[in-house]
């Protein structure tokens, strides 16, 4: 753990520094909202409608930083670096998933009020509460995700494309459960106070499942 608090630490410090992965993906956020607003041609929506855009424009956003996640390592030989370094290998899988993590909270602190804002019709007061534990579980999926095909992606000529190739499919079942979730929390009328409780542990479910397959095969990925 020492070692990922270094890694993480040196990974926030380099964002702080360069700005150069998390206010792309707010201003991405924002931008799709403003297209959805337009594009739609309606003042607001509601229900499911708003959760898949909500949930459809946080994807694409994350794809900017999973893209972006070893790319230092990669230039600046830090893979090598850490591979003859006496550490334990997996901790930079658990560093790198938590810098994403965290740069997805920052980008919903952000993008959860303007979608509110731009779109939603329903006030986000009473589904805050239930909103933040469903993205708390997607956040987890994305970020385990993300850092295990940016891994593999970043050995790649076209690092961009493979990413985002590798991780939509892996991410699709812990997106519809986000999305079905976060349905009842938007709804017009009758808004749930809570998401239902199948999708939650589905979302559960899918995170200690790839975050044990990802622990597992992360220190063979990093030796190929």
């Amino acid at each position: 753990m020492r070692t990922a608090a270094v890694v993480l630490r040196k990974d926030l410090r380099l964002e702080l520094r360069t700005l150069e992965t998390v206010p792309a993906m707010v201003l991405f956020a924002l931008v799709t909202f403003v297209i959805f607003h337009f594009g739609l041609n309606r003042a607001t929506i509601d229900g499911q409608l708003a959760a898949g855009v909500l949930v459809v424009t946080l994807l694409f956003a994350a794809m900017l930083g999973v893209n972006r996640l070893f790319v230092a390592e990669r230039e600046q030989g830090g893979f090598d670096a850490f591979l003859l370094a006496p550490v334990d290998r997996t901790a930079l899988l658990v560093a790198k998933a938590s810098a994403l993590f965290l740069f997805l909270v920052v980008l919903e602190i952000v993008a959860v009020p303007a979608f509110g804002l731009f779109l939603l019709g329903p006030s986000l007061g009473h589904a805050l509460p239930g909103l933040i534990l469903l993205l708390a579980l997607a956040n987890l999926a994305l970020s385990v995700i993300g850092t295990f095909v940016s891994a593999i992606a970043v050995h790649t000529r076209a690092r961009d494309l493979i990413g985002p190739m590798l991780g939509l499919p892996l991410l699709v079942p812990a997106l519809i459960a986000t999305a079905r979730g976060a349905g009842p929390l938007l709804a017009a009328t009758h808004p749930a106070s809570a998401p239902p409780a199948r999708w939650l542990l589905i979302l559960a479910l899918y995170d200690v499942v790839f975050g044990l397959i990802a622990y597992a095969v992360f220190d063979f990925l990093l030796e190929d």
